[in-house]
């Protein structure tokens, strides 16, 4: 079975629309971008595209590559001040002279639609998320699209960074799953790997995950997205060899990938809804 992330995003999206035009709500997206890096710019100017579809405004917040920490901080505080603003995304990642931490812990929470924010990250971890991290989400959303539920399941998540990696562990033991987080410091990665239920590849190397890797009928979610040395688009799965061996397998593109914009909509929303309760009371 093919876990199509591209076809569960078009459902979530237009039904995020009809939420937003029945909601009588105006949210709003700013981006903040530092420097000229293409791939960031494409990122960005699809998660535009997405607020447009569904009823979102968005402002973008262009900086110079040259911006210092303190630039990037002072655009983020005008966000957070402005009130017509429900989210702020700040695109990662962020030029090497610029302190991505400080810059994540700027963001207010109640706008923190990226779900990195400290205050954020502790609410995942502690079992009651208010916004969590758009890819991690994304993938539970796909699973239960397709009926898999991760309870009782031994999961293991191959990669262990902020972004993906932990908070999609934290997602899966607040699901009530048996996870196992693996990284490059892991000894005998295979014999581990060999027995998930549900193998999750976050680790951003092109087809690192092989078929002996992978246990027969096992659901097998790849995360990546990289270019092999032919320069083709491919995840961290071997998709062609782990194929045959999985009950169910997200390809690259069109799995993950879209999830993690319709789940960014969907976050900016609920910013919306909950500022404006905070408005009401």
């Amino acid at each position: 079975m093919i876990l199509d992330g591209k076809k569960t995003s078009e459902k979530r999206l237009e039904l995020l629309k009809e939420k937003i035009d029945e909601s009588g709500l105006y949210p709003r997206l700013a981006t903040v971008l530092v420097g000229e890096d293409p791939a960031s710019q494409l990122y960005v100017r699809m998660k535009h595209r997405a607020c447009e579809r569904v009823g979102i405004g968005s402002i973008a917040i262009d900086l110079p590559a040259t911006a210092t920490t303190q630039d990037v901080i002072e655009a983020v505080n005008r966000l957070n001040h402005d009130n017509m603003i429900s989210g702020i995304l700040v695109q990662l990642p962020l030029p090497p002279q610029v302190d991505t931490h400080a810059v994540i812990e700027a963001v207010a929470p109640e706008k923190d639609v990226d779900g990195f924010h400290p205050v954020s990250l502790g609410r995942l971890f502690s079992g009651t998320p208010v916004f969590s991290p758009c890819t991690p989400l994304g993938v539970m959303t796909i699973l239960a699209e397709y009926g898999i539920n991760p309870a009782g399941k031994r999961v293991v998540v191959i990669g262990r960074s902020i972004e993906v990696g932990r908070p999609m562990a934290a997602l899966l033991i607040n699901a009530d799953a048996t996870v196992t987080i693996a990284h490059s410091k892991t000894v005998d990665l295979r014999s581990i790997t060999s027995h998930a239920e549900i193998l999750i590849a976050a680790v951003g190397r092109a087809r690192f995950v092989t078929a002996d890797m992978v246990s027969e009928g096992a659901v097998v979610i790849d995360v990546g997205t990289n270019y092999d040395e032919e320069g083709k688009l491919c995840g961290d799965v071997d998709f062609a060899r782990v194929e045959p061996k999985a009950a169910a397998i997200t390809p690259v593109p069109g799995g993950v990938g879209p999830m993690t914009i319709a789940t960014l909509m969907e976050n900016t929303f609920a910013a919306a809804q909950m500022r404006s309760c905070r408005r009401l009371i």
